[in-house]
């Protein structure tokens, strides 16, 4: 894509850091040879290095697999942006408390992410390392997933009356249909149809998981979404995929697993000193209850019973 204004691709920009990252310990004869700069602006030369980068950023390619005029077009955008910091350098700009704090954060964070990116790099997983890690995520896996309807409403009440009618026969999906504030699931009969426990609030899913197939509950089933009456219609177990078809994927998860330990070792070396922050003065009027926080709902269905 040809960028005519260098303004859309200044989020680019903290990639460039990384071009400007050096060892001043290393000999010049321990360094690459440099290619020349691309341009100079007020003297200021634009790195071979820099626009490889940027443009690396905006188009995830190398400036020679670009056509010639788009090159000069991505060049031209990173001009503007070196015209304009050198700018604000002159306008004292990164003397804002907010702007140095975004450069200083800016540069921790490259430096940091090219760190973990080394380390991760040099840490090759073994085989027992993959094959724990496979244990610990089908531990952690849900053993059954249910089919499931509910019937939700604002107040016990009603659930217990809906609870009298199935008793007498009425259909579930009648009521649901009828009673249910449950937008989601309301038009088909209550249906939220396969799920596993921890996609629902827990009263939800413990009502679940302890009703025999084609039971309901005898009594309502309270969430800070309401009352909800439900019936399970089906259950399975959930097969766990084979180790060798997600091998390939747990060598990332354990690598992300080293670099967390990394940090925590490099923590607990470091002296660290946390400033005390003061309380901050009772206010006059009391402080109003907090309200509870509502739980994320999973993306489908989108039932008022779930997380």
């Amino acid at each position: 894509m040809m960028i005519r204004n260098w303004m859309p691709a200044v989020v680019a920009v903290s990639a460039l850091g990384l071009a400007a990252c050096k060892h001043d310990g290393n000999k010049a004869s321990d360094q690459p040879a440099q290619k020349p700069a691309v341009a100079t602006v007020n003297g200021k030369p634009i790195s071979a290095a820099a626009f490889e980068v940027w443009v690396q950023a905006q188009t995830n390619k190398k400036p020679e697999e670009l056509p010639t005029e788009q090159r000069k077009q991505l060049l031209e955008a990173l001009e503007g942006l070196y015209v304009s910091g050198i700018e604000a350098d002159k306008q004292n700009v990164a003397a804002n408390p907010e702007v140095a704090a975004r450069l200083e954060l800016d540069r921790l964070n490259l430096l940091a992410s090219t760190l973990f990116q080394n380390y991760a790099k040099s840490k090759t997983p073994t085989e027992a390392d993959l094959k724990a890690e496979y244990d610990r995520q089908i531990g952690g896996m849900p053993k059954e997933e249910y089919h499931a309807r509910h019937i939700l409403v604002k107040d016990e009440a009603t659930a217990k009356d809906a609870i009298a009618k199935l008793q007498k026969g009425a259909k579930f999906e009648d009521l649901a249909k009828q009673l249910s504030i449950d937008p989601g699931s309301k038009a088909q009969g209550g249906d939220l149809n396969w799920f596993t426990g921890d996609k629902m609030v827990k009263p939800f899913s413990d009502a679940v998981a302890a009703l025999a197939k084609g039971e309901y509950t005898k009594t309502p089933v309270a969430t800070q979404f309401g009352f909800h009456v439900i019936r399970l219609d089906d259950k399975r177990p959930i097969t766990p995929p084979p180790y060798e078809a997600v091998k390939d994927r747990l060598g990332s998860i354990v690598q992300q697993h080293m670099v967390h330990d990394y940090i925590d070792s490099l923590r607990k070396a470091a002296k660290i000193e946390e400033a005390k922050v003061e309380a901050p003065a009772a206010s006059a009027m009391p402080a109003m209850p907090a309200m509870p926080a509502m739980p994320a709902m999973p993306a489908a269905p989108a039932a008022d019973g779930k997380k």
